[in-house]
């Protein structure tokens, strides 16, 4: 085989998780997470995360390995998948790198922008300036500034919000300006197999719908409990289903309410995640139903 990574992206639900870890075990492979959310250790359930049992079939890298209260980013991710990579070929197994992630894919195969740090007063004064006018207007300032960054960016995402506008502060130069300077990508010069799991629309759907019931069930409720007073301009902040099953335990919503929008959220965040797929991916081999082994003949053939 001559391929050195396989990477499998898809929308939430898709099952790329499955077909990573089935074929793992057919050419003796390591699994290694391209999904911002599951990072996170404190939230298995409400991410999907890989099952222990899962995980003692076959090596996982980078899963739960980050704490819900820190602030964690694609330029970390970037040293952590360098870092696993070559775990990886240490070990002597096949790289595959799995997840829905858009920007850790980019990261991956066509590198990321070296911004420099932002200082610590810069992160502190631009908090407190969210915290005094709210997202929209901080976004709205934003625009004024760096137009091209804000365009890309919705008004009610704090946590991105903040961070162009930090990067402004600190470098006087728009996000926009950092992200066209590209930096190697961790996979640099080596034999890709690209994928992306393309699930019918409605299949998604219901599968998103089962998955989160099943997810109540084997305890989200409790789950997203435990994470009450978390700071709602972090990254973690964002887990699906977080809101709603908050709301649900003030009694703002009703069970049958919150399921419904949280799955209506899941819903529309895996339409953004295959339309980034389309856009960005369109060169991947796609895969819906295919056979591990059908993949493994693919890999050969390269």
């Amino acid at each position: 085989m001559t391929v050195d990574a396989v990477l499998i992206a898809g929308p939430t639900a898709s099952g790329k998780s499955r077909t990573a870890l089935a074929l793992a075990k057919a050419v003796d492979g390591i699994v290694i997470n391209a999904d911002s959310m599951q990072v996170y250790r404190e939230a298995p359930i409400l991410t999907a995360m890989p099952s222990d049992e899962d995980r003692q079939m076959v090596p996982h890298l980078l899963y739960s390995h980050v704490s819900v209260h820190e602030p964690y980013s694609t330029g970390r991710y970037q040293g952590d998948a360098i870092e696993a990579l070559a775990q990886a070929r240490r070990a002597g197994k096949l790289p595959i790198f799995t997840g829905g992630t858009g920007m850790y894919f980019s990261v991956l195969t066509d590198g990321i922008a070296d911004i420099p740090k932002t200082p610590a007063g810069i992160r502190t004064r631009v908090r407190a300036r969210l915290d005094e006018i709210g997202v929209a207007n901080l976004h709205a300032e934003l625009a004024t500034r760096d137009p091209e960054t804000a365009a890309k960016l919705r008004p009610s995402d704090p946590q991105r919000v903040m961070r162009a506008y930090e990067v402004l502060e600190a470098t006087g130069r728009p996000l926009a300006h950092w992200q066209r300077e590209s930096g190697k990508p961790v996979l640099y010069g080596l034999n890709l197999a690209r994928f992306v799991m393309d699930v019918p629309r409605a299949e998604l759907r219901a599968r998103i719908e089962t998955r989160f019931r099943a997810m109540l069930a084997e305890g989200a409720l409790q789950e997203a409990g435990a994470l009450r007073g978390l700071d709602t301009a972090l990254p973690a902040a964002k887990v699906l289903g977080l809101r709603e099953l908050w709301a649900l335990q003030d009694g703002a919503l009703s069970e049958a309410a919150a399921v419904e929008l949280a799955v209506t959220a899941t819903r529309q965040y895996a339409k953004r995640q295959s339309t980034w797929f389309r856009n960005r991916m369109a060169d991947w081999d796609r895969l819906g139903k295919m056979d591990v082994n059908d993949i493994v003949r693919r890999l050969v053939g390269r």
